[in-house]
Parts: C-alpha cells; structure tokens; sequence
C-alpha cells in the first residue's frame, strides 16, 4: 500500500512539472503548417500526441532531479489510460480521449518513453546501425501514431513511414549538434567522425570547420534519401491524412534547406527554417501526388 502511494505520488510530481513544461513554451513552436488546417477534431487528436510527445523529451532532457525516476513515473502515469483508469498528469488525461477513439496503442509511446531512458544512459552511438536501433524507439512511433490516428495503418504504410519518420529525426539532430554536445551527446556515428577526420572536440568549437561541415552534408544527403524512400506513403493516403503526412515531409526538405542554405555551418546554431519553403515543399509535394493519382 505504502508502494502504490509512492507511486501516485510520484505519478502526479512528474506529471504535474510536465504540464508546466508545456505551459513554459509555445505548444504549436515546430507544428507542421499543414496541421493547422485540419478540421478541429484531427488537431485537438494530434495535439494531444504531440503535447504527451513533448513532455516525455523534456522530462528526458531538462527536467531537474533524477530524470530516469521521472520518465519511470510518467510511464506508469501513462499506463493507467491503457487499464481504463484515469492518468494522474492533466497532460495525459487530454490524451486519454484520443487513445480511446482512435485506438491507439501503449507500445508506441512506451517506445518514446524507452528512447528518453536510453538519453540517459547512451551519449554516442559507434555506428549507423547503432543510430537507426535508437530511432526505431525515438521516431518511428511517431509515424505509427499518426497512421493508427487516422485510421489508415497497414503494413506497407507503417514501413515507409517508418523510413520518414526516422528521416525527420536525422534532420533534427543534425540541426542540433551543437545543442546536443552541449548537452553531452554526440548523435553523429562515430564511424563517420572517423571517417570524415572530425573528432568529438571539433563538436566543441564555435566555428564550423571543413572537416565537419563535409561531415554534415554526408549526413544530410543520407537523410534525404531516406526521406524521399518513405514519400510513396503519400500517394497511398488520402484526404487530411495526406496533407497531414505531406506537411511532415515538406518540413523534413525545408529543414534540409536550412542547413544547406547555411552551408552545414550547424555550430554556431540550429540552422531555421523558412515557412517559405515548407509551403513551397507541401505546394510541390501535394500537386505532384494529385497528378500522380
């Protein structure tokens, strides 16, 4: 008895500082421009995704005390949706709903949640495989979550959308290498540091060298090409799962703009990205399927 009330207790602190993460920052800061558009339904649906999805990566990476402890708590929060209870955290009693009616699974946020546990131990992956291992629990749920959203899961879907989903996870940590030296992890394969002559220290410094902006670019071209193997799920979807999907992968090629825009200069700060050219991406992307089909 005196465990479960630990538990609660627990449960309702973590829950409760995630909320006011979210309180702290603009909930819609990175939302897809496409998303905006969506009927009131779909976006109260993928809000309260999304803000569960927040949470768990900033009690991962910037909450005080004994993250680990956090994240352990909130999955258990989190659990409770799953048992038919009411979840502690207000965040995740705004997911419950969601959950309900699209029929989401607890495997998929257990695997965000897993991912974040993972940061906490792991600060550098030895090869490419190693980083794609990580992203199968730090991305592809993402993209699982949307398809199980909107009801258009299959198979072949869940595969390409595996493959832009761990794209769009590439592209955000090669925008943020700085950011995540200086919070102690390094998410570039340390084979390709080898392979490109760049050492962790080189990460350090506040001046892109050549070395590593040759680094970045390699790694850039390797996400787009993921990123363009994964955009046949757009000619397979329909309707407002389509532009939801489209405005994810316009995101993912205006990110890739940014950073080559900035000629992979990703230390002196994150490359932006322009709305232009998401727009321009999601106009392209959008016709091009229309023509297709």
């Amino acid at each position: 008895m005196a465990a479960d009330a630990r538990a609660t207790e627990g449960a309702t602190r973590s829950g409760g500082r995630a909320d006011d993460y979210l309180r702290d920052r603009e909930q819609a800061e990175n939302f897809p421009v496409a998303l905006r558009v969506l009927p009131g339904r779909l976006r109260v649906h993928l809000s309260a995704v999304y803000d569960v999805a927040r949470v768990i990566d900033d009690l991962g990476d910037q909450a005080d005390g004994d993250r680990t402890a956090l994240l352990e708590e909130f999955r258990a929060d989190l659990a409770t949706i799953w048992r038919g209870d009411t979840p502690k955290a207000p965040v995740l009693r705004r997911l419950a709903p969601t959950v309900r009616a699209c029929g989401l699974s607890q495997q998929t946020f257990d695997n965000l949640v897993q991912a974040n546990l993972q940061d906490q131990v792991v600060s550098e992956y030895p090869t490419y495989r190693d980083l794609l291992g990580y992203c199968m629990l730090s991305a592809e749920p993402v993209g699982r979550i949307v398809l199980e959203l909107f009801g258009v899961s299959t198979p072949e879907r869940i595969e390409l959308s595996d493959r832009i989903c761990t794209a769009l996870q590439l592209i955000e940590h090669w925008q943020d290498v700085a950011e995540d030296r200086r919070a102690g992890r390094v998410y570039l394969p340390l084979e390709d540091l080898d392979r490109f002559g760049v050492t962790p220290s080189d990460l350090d410094q506040s001046q892109t060298s050549d070395k590593v902006r040759a680094l970045l670019a390699f790694e850039a071209e390797r996400a787009r090409h993921l990123l363009d193997a994964g955009t046949p799920l757009l000619g397979q979807l329909r309707g407002w799962a389509r532009l939801a999907v489209t405005g994810y992968v316009a995101g993912g090629r205006a990110a890739l703009d940014g950073l080559r825009r900035a000629q992979w200069d990703v230390l002196s700060g994150s490359p932006p990205v322009r709305r232009l050219d998401v727009v321009r991406h999601l106009t392209t992307l959008l016709l091009r399927r229309r023509v297709a089909s």
